[in-house]
């Protein structure tokens, strides 16, 4: 790497005990200032590390005058020679710990009013980070975020070209064809009243790619998707998006898996284990009440239903003849639990739908618990056998339909670990691949079907005849989301490549003929111009930096990300615009300005 010019001959890390005596030139930050009463200290960083600057008053009196009135983030040229720190006074913990630079002549490159913040601390007050995201990323561990990232992204990229994949650049402009998120919308100057939209995905592009004989497709590619935002979404993000003909799922999973541990060898220095486990959505479902288990910890969901089958404890018989079910899940040493936690742990079940929790603490004395008068002793012997509860054990239950008994105990589950402390400080890597989900849901507030996933998403070969006899909630999708730690870290499908299937799948979802030919109807063409059967997937890039990174928000391992309310709180954006500008795109706001 050449450094040497005008402004500096090293960068500050580079200087060793092998370079005492030469003559150099750094460039950087003050990091740091110490005066000791004479002799002032002065901690130079620059993007590769830090150098010890000394300024000796008595040998360059100019120079040290100017030391001792340097701030914190002065940008300074420091020239002098490099002499070996006084016995006893190295600093095993820096890579330059063993010399020091004696400044010969300093130079001020820019002056730093008082911070905003420091830069060496915890900062909790997001916004004002944001508002100066340029000082923000200044800081050492916003610092190691990017540079991580760097390497991940290095990483994907020699990993994919040795397996033969392309890497295609796809347009931002593009159609607008709801399907999931609302599109973000740009006006076009040259054909008044017409949108472009920014890309969601590169679903289609990438599917295009594969009709066109590019065979295996990827892209780092930037998408945009109008949602509310939470820790783990931006309005702008980043995927690892892959695409491949004549492939089957275990294709697609052999590539991924091969890439993860690429990044995890090269970044982390963590050999992953090979092939990941896999598990369908209704065995996750069923046994962690979630799409996206967490598997490092070994809380599972329990059906107990046959055991209230013939109960005195209406509320659950009751459920159980509507073809309702009975879940438990056992916080295993948690009897123990404040009222206060408990309560709380209702309320999170009735925000999701439920109607609350029934409980037992297994305690020395006895099961005490609301619903022990209506337990039998051989019904308390069946829950504890199946449970496996004991003393000083909390179980928990859940009565009503499936899918809601599995959501309100896996969220529930979660929150048992968070007690127990099973979650916060785990370093374990459990990946999992989660397949065959349900193809289709119905929405019964819109009345209609939809997509699990995107409607180009294939249902089994030998689920076909289900479509035909209209029965939609049976349909399994040959669909499968790679899963890190309770995240998911992206998701994947074999596509449709016939054009008379992607239609009936659009009918399906209640897009009629007219409709489908305005939305879609450049690659329904294309699937009748020999398209091969295809497949691929798409991973997050900042959820996967932001778990390697061990950070708490995606905006963390973001350059220049947008706060909860989808604002840029360094340029003001959005931002309204001149009453030109939307003149000359035929827009009226109907605020008076065009």
């Amino acid at each position: 790497m050449r450094i040497a010019n005008r402004w500096r001959t090293h960068h500050c890390a580079q200087l060793r005990a092998a370079d005492v005596g030469k003559n150099v030139r750094l460039c950087g930050w003050v990091d740091r200032r110490r005066d000791h009463g004479g002799l002032v200290f002065v901690d130079l960083r620059d993007r590769e590390g830090v150098s010890q600057i000394v300024f000796h008053p008595e040998e360059h009196p100019e120079t040290a005058e100017i030391g001792k009135a340097l701030h914190a983030e002065d940008l300074v040229q420091v020239e002098g020679q490099v002499a070996r720190r006084p016995e006893g006074t190295e600093n095993s913990g820096l890579a330059t710990g063993e010399i020091e630079l004696v400044a010969h002549s300093v130079r001020l490159l820019g002056s730093c009013p008082p911070l905003p913040f420091p830069l060496d601390a915890v900062v909790e007050n997001e916004e004002l980070r944001l508002g100066f995201r340029f000082l923000d990323l200044r800081r050492r561990k916003m610092l190691e975020n990017l540079q991580l990232r760097h390497r991940i992204s290095r990483a994907v990229r020699e990993y994919l070209d040795a397996q033969g994949f392309l890497e295609v650049e796809t347009p931002i402009l593009s159609k607008s064809t709801p399907e999931g998120a609302r599109d973000f919308l740009v006006p076009s100057r040259l054909i008044p009243g017409s949108f472009y939209a920014l890309p969601q995905a590169p679903q289609q592009y990438k599917q295009l790619l594969m009709v066109a004989g590019i065979e295996r497709y990827y892209q780092i590619a930037r998408c945009f998707r109008d949602e509310d935002l939470r820790a783990d979404r931006q309005p702008e993000f980043t995927q690892v998006d892959l695409e491949a003909s004549f492939v089957e799922p275990e294709d697609i999973q052999f590539w991924v898996e091969g890439m993860l541990r690429k990044i995890f060898r090269d970044v982390l220095d963590v050999d992953l284990t090979l092939p990941f486990r896999r598990m369908s959505y209704r065995e996750a479902m069923d046994r962690y009440g979630s799409d996206k288990p967490d598997l490092r910890f070994g809380i599972d969901l329990y059906d107990v239903g046959e055991i209230f089958r013939e109960s005195d404890l209406k509320v659950f018989r009751a459920v159980l003849d509507r073809g309702g079910v009975v879940k438990a899940v056992n916080g295993k040493g948690l009897a123990h639990i404040a009222a206060s936690e408990l309560t709380g742990l209702e309320d999170l079940a009735r925000s999701l739908g439920g109607k609350g929790l029934a409980y037992v603490r297994v305690e020395s004395s006895g099961w005490k618990s609301p619903i022990g008068k209506f337990l039998t002793a051989g019904q308390r012997d069946a829950l504890a056998r199946t449970l496996g509860a004991t003393e000083g054990d909390l179980l928990l239950f859940a009565a009503d339909q499936w899918d809601l008994a599995c959501e309100i105990l896996g969220r529930v589950r979660l929150r048992l670990a968070d007690l127990s402390g099973e979650r916060k400080g785990n370093t374990e890597w459990k990946f999992l691949w989660v397949t065959d989900f349900p193809l289709l849901a119905y929405d019964r507030e819109e009345g209609h079907w939809t997509s699990m996933h995107h409607p180009f998403t294939r249902p089994h070969a030998e689920d076909l005849p289900l479509l035909d006899e209209g029965r939609y909630g049976e349909l399994r999708a040959l669909a499968y989301d790679i899963v890190l730690n309770g995240t998911e870290l992206g998701g994947g499908s074999i596509r449709i490549h016939e054009a008379d299937l992607q239609q009936k799948i659009f009918s399906v979802l209640g897009i009629d003929a007219e409709t489908q030919e305005q939305r879609f109807g450049h690659l329904l063409k294309a699937f009748r111009y020999g398209a091969p059967p295809h497949g691929g997937v798409a991973l997050g890039l900042d959820r996967l930096v932001m778990l390697l990174a061990g950070a708490e928000s995606i905006r963390d391992v973001i350059a220049f990300p947008k706060n909860r309310h989808g604002m840029d709180p360094l340029t003001g954006s959005p931002s309204r615009v001149e009453a030109k500008q939307l003149r000359e795109l035929k827009i009226t706001t109907g605020r008076g300005d065009a």
